[in-house]
Formats: C-alpha cells, sequence, structure tokens
C-alpha cells in the first residue's frame, strides 16, 4: 500500500469526507510529509473504490457545486489495520537494528 493510499484511508477512518476535506487532513495526519493535489487525489480514490476499500457515501451542493463524499468499507477498514499493524512492526525491526548498529558504532 502507498504511502497516500495509507494516509486517505487513515484520513476516512472516523467518517466520510469529501476530496478537499480528505487533503487537508492527509496533510494533518502526515504533519505535511504527504501533500496531495486534487488530481492525484482522485486517482488514490479511484484505486482505493476498485480495490473495494472505499465507496462513495453522499453528495452534497456546495457554493453551486457537488462534494462527493467517500467512506471505508469494512474491508478498506480491515486493510487499513492490518497496514498500520505492518508498519508499527517494520518500525520496531527498524529501531532494534538501529539500537544494535549505533551501539557498535560506540563501541
Amino acid at each position: 500500500m502507498t504511502g497516500q493510499a495509507f494516509f486517505v484511508l487513515t484520513a476516512l477512518a472516523d467518517g466520510p469526507r469529501h476530496g478537499y476535506g480528505i487533503v487537508g487532513e492527509v496533510a494533518d495526519l502526515s504533519q505535511d510529509r504527504v501533500r496531495l493535489k486534487i488530481g492525484s487525489l482522485y486517482g488514490v480514490l479511484d484505486r482505493l473504490a476498485a480495490e473495494g476499500l472505499i465507496e462513495p457515501d453522499r453528495e452534497e451542493a456546495h457554493d453551486g457545486r457537488l462534494r462527493r463524499y467517500y467512506r471505508l468499507t469494512r474491508h478498506g477498514r480491515r486493510a487499513l489495520a492490518e497496514e498500520a499493524e505492518l508498519r508499527a512492526s517494520t518500525a520496531r525491526v527498524v529501531r532494534a537494528r538501529l539500537r544494535l548498529t549505533g551501539a557498535e558504532a560506540v563501541g
């Protein structure tokens, strides 16, 4: 799973959001390390929808334009949880290796 997809799914974990809401939430969650442009966002959303991880929730009119909201599916929630565990596990391995190599570099 790409970093962009991971953060988009995470942005939708607490409820449906529209495109601009997702972009802002991804920036917040990633501490501005992941900055989605609207064009690339819709590519990510299309891929996640094709994989059954998200689905359209509703459309609302705002300033004369329709905003489409997206939500996680059950499958998307499971995939996000699995990816979060994989990333946490990987981070533990990396930290352990850094401690080992740090000790060797000092000694």
